[in-house]
């Protein structure tokens, strides 16, 4: 199936899914807080294996505390595509293990 951009419902669909997940311009955002900084940066750590494993990556940004990332997708034009939700669910998953909020 190729790579197209979503269209504006179904990316609010999707987010709705996806708590604390929400639309930035041309791209989904989110930010976790953690307890300590050496558990944001596991957090990252593992962020960083799904992204290989789905050849797909966010931007991070990790602070004392917390770790945000944005992503849309630059093959297509810097728009949001079906891998940067389904790399968001999947940190979703990664987060809720890592006790982030």
């Amino acid at each position: 199936m190729p790579l197209e951009p979503l269209a504006q419902k179904e990316i609010e669909d999707r987010l709705a899914e996806l708590p604390g997940w929400s639309l930035d311009g041309d791209r989904i955002a989110r930010s976790y807080r953690l307890g300590s900084h050496f558990a944001a940066a596991a957090l990252v750590v593992h962020i960083a294996r799904v992204q290989d494993e789905l050849d797909h990556h966010a931007d991070i940004t990790l602070s004392y505390h917390t770790v945000s990332l944005t992503v849309n997708t630059h093959s297509v034009g810097g728009a949001v595509t079906r891998l940067d939700l389904d790399l968001a669910r999947r940190v979703e998953e990664l987060a809720a293990g890592h006790g982030a909020g």
